[in-house]
């Protein structure tokens, strides 16, 4: 039985010694994890941590709350990274509209330039998606072409409604510790709804305990175990059977793993 942990951030030094973080991330049982980029630093890390450590891969790409550090010109440096052996996929990209001064438009024309980026490398996108589910859906329709390699999203917050339109145009959708408690009623129906050929795990660490950790500060893809056996519960699966078949489902996406 194998663990995978398909986004999170072990930037931003608030776990201390890495090595013995990863360590115990994988006395955990998790083989594999994915490192998401905000921006072009966030990239970097991720990369060369990959270069260091097999059990881990990262993503490149501008997170739409990030677009304020975007200069014309990181598309080509975005592009150069995807090109690692070890960048899995464009990511996290999408669209936030949860803050009052979000310029909509440049979130829009960003996603929609990282989105073709993913196609002409034959990669897959993880798409960030909070308060905006409409834009997200039309955007995902519009550049439906250019989402042959599939798309994950990341920490699905969105209806199950939603979630099965997005299902039928290829996506794939990944959850951490919001999943785990009981008054996230939403996820959970999500994560009932969907086929299981389309669900993975996360953790978005540092951020999202699950409910054993709720209120703690850092969150590690050690938490992935409990992630899982509460994904198992919903869909009333075993934990062997949820993890292989999100192992096999993140290899399905994710073709350079």
């Amino acid at each position: 039985m194998k663990f995978i942990d398909v986004h999170c951030h072990l930037d931003g030094g608030h776990f201390g010694d890495l090595s013995a973080l990863l360590h115990n991330i994988k006395a955990a049982g998790v083989e594999k994890i994915i490192l998401a980029a905000v921006d072009l630093p966030t990239c970097k890390f991720g990369q060369e941590l990959s270069k260091t450590y097999d059990m881990c891969r990262f993503t490149a790409g501008f997170h739409p709350t990030e677009l304020s550090k975007y200069r014309e010109g990181d598309l080509e440096k975005i592009a150069e990274a995807a090109c690692d052996e070890n960048c899995v996929a464009i990511g996290e990209i999408g669209l936030d509209y949860h803050y009052p001064d979000t310029d909509k438009p440049l979130q829009r024309r960003i996603f929609g330039e990282q989105l073709l980026l993913a196609d002409n490398l034959g990669l897959p996108v993880q798409i960030h998606s909070r308060d905006c589910a409409e834009d997200m859906l039309a955007m995902l329709k519009e550049y439906s072409a250019y989402l042959k390699n599939g798309f994950l999203l990341h920490c699905f917050s969105h209806s199950a409604e939603i979630a099965l339109e997005m299902q039928k145009m290829g996506g794939y959708f990944s959850f951490g510790g919001t999943s785990t408690y009981s008054g996230s009623k939403k996820v959970r129906r999500v994560i009932a709804a969907i086929s299981e050929d389309r669900i993975l795990s996360e953790t978005d660490s540092p951020y999202l305990p699950p409910k054993s950790m709720a209120g703690q500060f850092p969150n590690t893809p050690e938490s992935i175990p409990e992630i899982v056996r509460n994904i198992a519960d919903i869909r009333g699966a075993t934990v062997e059977y949820t993890a292989d078949k999100i192992w096999e489902n993140a290899r399905t996406l994710f073709k350079k793993l």
